[in-house]
């Protein structure tokens, strides 16, 4: 995988330099890495984001990917960072399966773990590898992690990134994702902070 383009972009959090990666030069859908101010010889805050059209784009509330794009943007903005966005939209199925998991929820009354073992897929498909190679070509070996998922740490670790903190991300609980957050939470292990009851 090399990095086929690389550019300036202004952004509300601050400026960024966005590069894009990929083994075909013409690729349509690269991984994306944004970066602002930082040293590879320190510990780097780094967001590991899997893309999501309509959290990310079209402002979904049926998951809290939005929120938590916009918040590590943010972070990132202030502190200094990375930002991977990695082209692995609903948890690795595609947009279509995805949309497909949406209505299953919707008609049988499913949560996003059922819903994709339904469909035949396990309840996350992603992988890390192209996030620790991105990483390694920034010359990163010591991270801060923005994440709630203990196996995105986990993966990470064992490729030889050491995460040296694990940074919560923030999102907004509503009443579109309560049972969507409380699944990711109870079944999928990630650290959310869902007041009692939810």
């Amino acid at each position: 995988m090399k990095v086929q383009a690389k550019t300036k972009l202004p952004t509300v959090w601050g400026i960024f330099y966005m590069y894009a990666f990929s083994d075909l030069q013409n690729e349509p859908m690269p991984h994306l890495a944004l970066l602002r101010n930082f040293d590879p010889s320190k510990p780097c805050l780094v967001r590991v984001h899997s893309e999501c059209i309509t959290g990310d784009l079209m402002g979904s509330t049926r998951c809290d990917c939005g929120d938590q794009f916009k918040s590590s943007m943010q972070k990132i903005g202030s502190e200094g960072g990375i930002l991977l966005y990695l082209r692995q939209e609903g948890r690795g199925i595609g947009i279509i399966n995805k949309m497909k998991v949406y209505n299953v929820q919707d008609e049988k009354g499913l949560n996003t773990v059922d819903a994709n073992v339904h469909l035949g897929f396990e309840p996350d498909e992603r992988t890390y590898e192209t996030a620790v190679e991105m990483l390694k070509f920034f010359g990163l070996e010591q991270i801060r992690l923005l994440t709630n998922n203990p196996e995105k740490v986990e993966f990470l670790q064992k490729a030889g990134i050491e995460v040296i903190e694990r940074v919560p991300v923030s999102g907004i609980v509503r009443s579109e994702n309560k049972s969507y957050l409380k699944a990711k939470r109870d079944l999928m292990g990630h650290f959310l902070d869902l007041k009692d009851g939810q």
